[in-house]
């Protein structure tokens, strides 16, 4: 089988992604090509992962339509692993292969990013592109097409972000106009949005299965993969029957994944751990606090992104999510820097809520105070700044601090001085069932 993709990262998350997307297209023989990986840093996995033929167990775990489900699978769809700090004329000779059409890659948040000491000579460069920077000019003195990027990179306009900092390499190295032009106009870099929890190595009884295996690996049944561009004649994801999106702008769909997953955990976070409960998949077999979820799901923030076919159906499949028993996620880890997360992926709902019914929406009002008062009286984990103005200052002062929020919440004092108030004098869980009440 040829090899056609060119892979950085070597991590839990692409091998409970990617690769079992790959190995199945494979499998049902709707596609002929493997990925080989390559070590993005110099501490990397790569020699185990060749050790073991670059093959390894993936167990999928999880609740579909309200039933638990487990699939196990062989996943060979990688057919080497290449660590370019040691040897580093094997990785620069991938430019070399005609076959290459696809790179994907997840370097974590932190691996697009510019690295001024980064040179052209250096073997390899320290920073991700600047990596791909050196492969790309090798490709481009072939006089070859480039390739079609797709990272998976959690960051906003992933796609772009890469592509200005291999551009910014470019300049800086000064490999020349036309090099500048060859990858402007023979390399696609796309944005994508990927959604799916691949809880890695597992610490249960699945072990005893493969105690040889290093690097099983676990993951969510649910998956989703956004990317802008058409590319399934050439990679047919959704033929292979993958929850995969084509468009021209991942936007939309990244407003529906951080609206409802993302703020469906930092609307309750706070509530949760001042009522007691430590999971989510506790918080969703507590009745009071999933009439709670539920009620800010359907009536605050669906209403605000519109209740649309892909809208409501993330929906349903984030409450199976929530409940996956093979998935321990703690609201304690949820909850890290908790002020800056609700003002991306709760504020901006209860800002067009309060724009178009002219009140404010309680359930998320009533997140707001959790937050604050769990800030004020709990362990939250924030920056020492943050955590040092919530707890000394009155809530007006906090709500009026646009460092805080990006916006003057002036208007919301009244109602979270009126939940506060219901959250001490009443408790954390009875405040939640009177405002589901309400």
């Amino acid at each position: 089988m040829k090899e056609t993709i060119i892979q950085f990262g070597e991590g839990n998350f692409l091998r409970g992604f990617f690769d079992y997307f790959l190995h199945v297209m494979n499998k049902e023989k709707i596609y002929d090509g493997k990925a080989v990986v390559v070590q993005p840093r110099a501490s990397g996995k790569c020699s185990l992962l060749n050790k073991q033929n670059c093959s390894y167990n993936l167990y999928l775990r999880g609740v579909e339509n309200g039933e638990v489900k487990e699939k196990h699978h062989y996943i060979q769809s990688i057919s080497r692993c290449i660590d370019p700090y040691k040897n580093f004329d094997k990785y620069i000779s991938l430019a070399d292969n005609p076959d290459f059409r696809f790179i994907v890659s997840n370097t974590t948040e932190a691996g697009i990013e510019f690295d001024e000491t980064c040179s052209y000579n250096d073997k390899p460069c320290k920073s991700f592109p600047g990596k791909l920077t050196q492969l790309l000019y090798r490709r481009y003195k072939n006089n070859m097409d480039g390739f079609i990027f797709l990272p998976c990179e959690l960051i906003d306009n992933n796609g772009n972000e890469l592509k200005k900092c291999i551009l910014k390499y470019a300049e800086s190295w000064q490999l020349g106009s036309d090099f500048t032009t060859w990858i402007n106009t023979k390399n696609t870099f796309a944005n994508t949005l990927v959604d799916r929890i691949v809880t890695g190595y597992p610490d249960d009884e699945t072990t005893e299965k493969h105690p040889d295996d290093r690097f099983l690996d676990t993951g969510e049944i649910f998956h989703l993969w956004v990317i802008e561009g058409d590319f399934e004649n050439e990679l047919p994801l959704k033929k292979a029957g993958f929850n995969v999106i084509w468009t021209n702008d991942v936007s939309p769909y990244k407003k529906i994944k951080v609206r409802i997953l993302n703020g469906a955990h930092t609307s309750l976070v706070a509530g949760a751990l001042l009522s007691g409960i430590e999971t989510v998949g506790e918080a969703m077999n507590d009745e009071t606090a999933y009439n709670f979820l539920l009620k800010a799901m359907n009536d605050e923030i669906l209403p605000t992104i519109g209740k649309t076919e892909e809208s409501l159906s993330f929906a349903d499949s984030v409450y199976d999510r929530f409940r996956n028993p093979f998935i321990h996620h703690k609201w304690s880890a949820i909850s890290l820097n908790s002020v800056s997360k609700f003002s991306v992926r709760v504020l901006p709902a209860i800002l067009e809520y309060k724009e178009k019914n002219g009140s404010y929406p309680p359930c998320l009002t009533m997140a707001l105070a959790y937050l604050i008062y769990f800030y004020k009286n709990g362990n939250p984990a924030d920056n020492e700044d943050v955590i040092c103005k919530i707890k000394t200052k009155s809530i007006s002062d906090i709500l009026k601090d646009t460092a805080l929020w990006q916006n003057d919440l002036s208007g919301m004092v009244e109602k979270v001085e009126e939940y506060y108030e219901k959250i001490d004098s009443l408790g954390a869980k009875e405040a939640m069932k009177w405002i589901i009440s309400q």
